[in-house]
């Protein structure tokens, strides 16, 4: 009996040991952990730009925003609704937070698809303040609920809300303060004619050219304390997709390459291995670029396919590939949509090195 309950003594004392040292592992996490997965996050912020005459490339978007900042400082009024428009990693959400410090006002930031119901928006826009901005990205997944919740807040800066149901339901007005609503989309096609006609002023960002990216390069490293030579730049810019956010992640990566099998700079030699290494040619194209012309070239014949077929053969998201793949591959000319689907060009082919049968040849030998 004694020697049962010492047992259950000494497991007891096991127990609260083992308790203790997960709940210190547990502590040790929460210290180690957020500092790890926000690395990334922090150096990508230190990158962002906070000013306009700081933010390099789309020179003409620049002045008509710098023009339209300055009247709404001058007139004391807060800024008209904002839309940019473009691909993804152009610069949307830095131009937002741009705007916010030239105006010296607070930003708000959520997404389109964040906000589920019309209720998800109410507090958040109650709490603004006059000149407050609302930034919301991927605007165009709003749902249509949401759309016409907002509608009265963009256009009149009150909402209407309903309280109780059935016949005793009531409708409330509240009015808002003024603010700006800062919109970004990927597909401003898919946003509907009512909610894009109520922003003020519409933006389109487009791809960049090496020479900006370049010189986006070059702001980076010296930001990161990185050497970088001229030719090393002009090899990450003309890989980089007309992308600043894939330049600057291009850059971290070379980066990497360099201080541990390199001596610490980026030359031309560093980026060539590096990149080859993460599956990026010459041209900038990701092995699922190269996967998808080299299903329509092969599976398809060069096409035409359409997207959710080409989606199903290569088991991706069609999303994925309208946003992230198709808009480069057009851009360079290695794509071609038509009314039947995508086509795949000669440049294509010469680029993949696979050879397509002409239609005649096609046709000769019954070939489809």
């Amino acid at each position: 009996m004694t020697k049962n309950r010492g047992q259950m003594i000494e497991g007891r004392r096991q127990k609260k040991i083992q308790s203790g040292r997960q709940k210190v592992d547990l502590e040790r996490e929460k210290l180690i952990t957020p500092q790890q997965e926000d690395v990334e996050g922090i150096v990508e912020l230190s990158l962002r730009p906070k000013r306009i005459k700081e933010f390099i490339g789309q020179e003409a978007l620049k002045e008509n925003l710098s023009v339209a900042i300055q009247a709404a400082k001058k007139r004391k009024e807060p800024l008209e609704h904002l839309l940019f428009s473009g691909p993804p990693g152009l610069g949307k959400t830095t131009l937002a937070h741009i705007v916010a410090h030239e105006m010296g006002a607070k930003i708000v930031a959520t997404s389109g698809p964040a906000i589920q119901r019309a209720g998800d928006l109410l507090s958040t826009l109650t709490d603004l303040e006059e000149g407050d901005i609302l930034f919301i990205d991927e605007i165009h997944r709003l749902s249509k609920v949401v759309e016409e919740f907002v509608y009265p807040a963009m256009e009149d800066y009150r909402i209407d809300f309903t309280l109780g149901k059935g016949q005793g339901a009531k409708t409330v007005n509240f009015a808002l303060k003024r603010f700006t609503l800062i919109g970004a989309t990927t597909r401003s096609g898919l946003m509907s004619s009512p909610m894009r006609d109520r922003f003020g002023v519409s933006f389109h960002l487009d791809f960049y050219e090496p020479g900006d990216l370049m010189e986006i390069i070059n702001r980076s490293a010296k930001l990161l304390g990185i050497g970088v030579e001229p030719d090393a730049a002009q090899e990450m810019a003309r890989r980089s997709r007309g992308t600043p956010r894939i330049a600057n992640r291009i850059l971290r990566r070379v980066r990497d390459f360099a201080q541990v099998k390199g001596l610490g700079k980026v030359t031309s030699a560093i980026v060539s291995k590096a990149l080859e290494s993460h599956g990026i040619d010459p041209s900038g194209l990701d092995m699922l670029d190269r996967k998808v012309l080299k299903a329509i070239i092969e599976i398809y014949k060069g096409g035409p396919v359409g997207i959710e077929s080409l989606a199903a053969t290569l088991n991706e998201e069609s999303d994925t590939l309208v946003d992230v793949v198709e808009p480069f591959l057009l851009k360079i000319g290695f794509l071609r949509r038509t009314s039947r689907g995508r086509e795949a060009t000669s440049a294509a082919c010469d680029h993949m090195k696979i050879f397509l049968k002409s239609s005649k040849e096609r046709d000769l030998f019954g070939v489809k």
